[in-house]
């Protein structure tokens, strides 16, 4: 049986106020100016800067390539993240990440533990199709999504229909909270673009739950 979100129709006005972007199935919420513009000015300038970003091999379908973006993994001390054949070490909490993670908490209601932060140089880096559905993000993951720098179309569509996605602008300091089921039922991309577009830094933050050892 086909889901309902075939006939919903997506407008831009709609981004104007907190709404869940998801007509059924899960949660997405927007909040598209959850920062000041100079608060986002500035969390651009330092993030840019103070983060020890780095671009990294990844295995899709058998095949290794660069990852067309810059990427790096910031958070408790013991919170180690592994997708598509990278493990990741955290970096220790910056100043300028403990103040966005605590800002977004109050929104969130859980405590993160953990950063992956995403530099999109231009147009030409881009983040393909997949879920955030690893087992150390628990069954139903809550992901804190922060964007500054220039505006990004975010897509999402039904993992299993795959026949329309929803489309929204990410924009210079939104916040996009996506919880509940979203990550069974939906997933997402950062399409590349060709226009002619500055530099934008995306964190998703996360919390990273204890896996259980094999055979547990």
């Amino acid at each position: 049986m086909k889901s309902n979100y075939n006939n919903y129709t997506m407008q831009q006005s709609l981004f104007n106020t907190d709404k869940n972007i998801l007509p059924c199935l899960g949660e997405a919420i927007l909040y598209p100016c959850f920062f000041s513009a100079g608060e986002s000015d500035q969390y651009l300038g330092l993030l840019t800067n103070e983060i020890k970003w780095k671009q990294e091999p990844i295995k899709l379908f058998g095949k290794e390539m660069m990852q067309p973006r810059l990427t790096a993994w910031y958070g408790d001390a013991d919170k180690k993240y592994s997708y598509s054949g990278i493990t990741m070490q955290p970096q220790p909490w910056t100043q300028s990440l403990l103040q966005i993670k605590k800002r977004i908490e109050t929104i969130a209601r859980v405590n993160f533990t953990s950063a992956l932060l995403n530099f999109y140089r231009d147009g030409n880096d881009s983040m393909g199709w997949h879920r955030d559905n690893e087992m150390e993000l628990g069954i139903n993951p809550v992901i804190g999504s922060v964007s500054f720098g220039a505006a990004r179309t975010f897509q999402l569509r039904n993992y299993i229909e795959k026949d329309k996605a929803i489309s929204v602008d990410l924009t210079h300091g939104s916040f996009l909270l996506m919880k509940e089921e979203t990550q069974h039922h939906w997933e997402h991309r950062l399409p590349k673009t060709n226009k002619k577009i500055g530099s934008r830094i995306n964190i998703t933050f996360r919390v990273i739950l204890p896996v259980p050892a094999r055979g547990a």
